[in-house]
């Protein structure tokens, strides 16, 4: 029997990665082996996650091996593929990532006590200075559309967003495609479109059929 490819899932900024399970139950049920990274969003630096994720993908062994990721997690893998690039084949896809820095987090940081709750995050992370794409792989974005979430409670957002991170802010140079879809931030991990558009770019490159 033909081993299936594996997919590793990267949860966000407080979260613990149950949160994908519903994302890793469909994954699974379009033909991958499926497995959850935790990482301390708040304790840890993105740099410092990367290199706790990367020996959590050694230890994975030889293979297909498919990331991912989901707000964060994003930038962890950009830390990823900047400090250990000779990773096992595979695509990555990116869930509401902020790649080009935060807003909301911004925001957060310049509130004092409200910076603590971003912990470490913000260290080459959530506020920009993060490395270039160079993962020398077939990378999909995922954006969402409906703005229903963190960035109202802070003052707005750039429109259009997912109410977390502006669609904007998910631009990342050396994708390979892009998809927005009309769901919220925290959605983009429940929504069935999303895990469809997702194993579609896992198996073929594209979020297109056709």
């Amino acid at each position: 029997m033909r081993k299936k490819d594996r997919a590793v899932l990267v949860h966000g900024i407080w979260m613990s990665g149950l949160e994908m399970s519903l994302l890793q139950q469909r994954i699974r049920a379009c033909g991958f082996d499926c497995h959850r990274f935790h990482y301390s969003s708040l304790k840890l630096t993105p740099a410092q996650s990367a290199a706790e994720l990367h020996g959590f993908l050694q230890h994975l062994g030889t293979g297909t091996i498919h990331l991912v990721a989901h707000s964060l997690g994003g930038i962890v893998l950009l830390h990823l593929f900047s400090r250990f690039p000779q990773q096992q084949p595979g695509r990555v896809v990116m869930l509401g990532t902020p790649v080009r820095g935060s807003a909301v987090a911004g925001r957060l940081a310049r509130g004092g006590v409200l910076r603590k709750v971003l912990g470490r995050s913000t260290e080459a992370g959530l506020l920009g200075d993060v490395p270039e794409w160079t993962g020398g792989r077939e990378l999909g974005i995922i954006a969402g559309t409906q703005a229903l979430g963190l960035g109202r409670l802070v003052g707005g957002l750039e429109q259009p967003s997912d109410g977390t991170v502006a669609v904007v802010e998910t631009r990342l140079r050396g994708a390979s495609a892009y998809l927005p879809l009309p769901v919220s931030h925290t959605g983009l991990l429940f929504s069935r479109r999303t895990a469809q558009a997702t194993c579609r770019f896992l198996r073929t490159g594209r979020f297109d059929i056709t």
